[in-house]
């Protein structure tokens, strides 16, 4: 069987893309083939340098470029509170849509035992360690309400409350089974402003 064109290999990399399926895959092969060359070798450049580039921060596990992320080398943010969110697009979402002045903890997703998805493979050993730090008073659960949002939610409630840290749970607003990435920012603004206690 021979192997497939380069023309082929490029649809199918470009399906790697969430929501992207075999014809929207096909029809930005061809647009960047036949239409915008630079804009594609300028995509390549600065993909290829983004994948090697971009790490976690150290301390609050987001997407950075240096050990430590702007958002926790900057002075002027609170530590003693802290927003626990699932993933970076949650973290950029707050940012965006509310003043939020306290700092972050990004989880990388949620619990899912049937996933094989433990409370270390999301980082919870490292949030235990900035608890036992004894900086945080206070900790804003903002994972997603969905199920498994939810028991991720319960498990760092019940962690945090070993420490006598006040839990609270952004609300309102928010759908049950909606994700805070596609969330709008007055919604979440609201659900922010009216977290309650855990």
């Amino acid at each position: 069987m021979p192997s497939p064109s380069l023309l082929q290999q490029l649809i199918s990399a470009l399906r790697c893309l969430p929501g992207v399926g075999a014809k929207s895959a096909q029809r930005m092969a061809y647009h960047l083939l036949e239409r915008d060359r630079d804009g594609g070798r300028e995509l390549s450049r600065v993909l290829a340098q983004a994948m090697e580039s971009i790490g976690h921060c150290s301390r609050c596990r987001t997407l950075s470029e240096s050990g430590l992320c702007r958002l926790c080398a900057n002075p002027e943010r609170d530590p003693t509170q802290l927003c626990i969110v699932e993933t970076p697009a949650d973290q950029a979402m707050i940012e965006q849509a509310i003043d939020y002045r306290g700092c972050y903890f990004v989880l990388g997703g949620h619990l899912s035992p049937l996933d094989g998805i433990g409370p270390k493979e999301i980082g919870l050993d490292h949030l235990d360690e900035r608890f036992a730090e004894g900086e945080v008073k206070e900790i804003i659960l903002a994972t997603n309400p969905t199920i498994e949002g939810e028991a991720t939610a319960q498990y760092i409630h019940d962690m945090a409350e070993t420490r006598k840290i006040k839990t609270t749970r952004i609300a309102q607003g928010v759908p049950m089974g909606g994700e805070l990435e596609y969330v709008d920012g007055a919604t979440l603004a609201h659900a922010f402003r009216g977290r309650s206690e855990f």
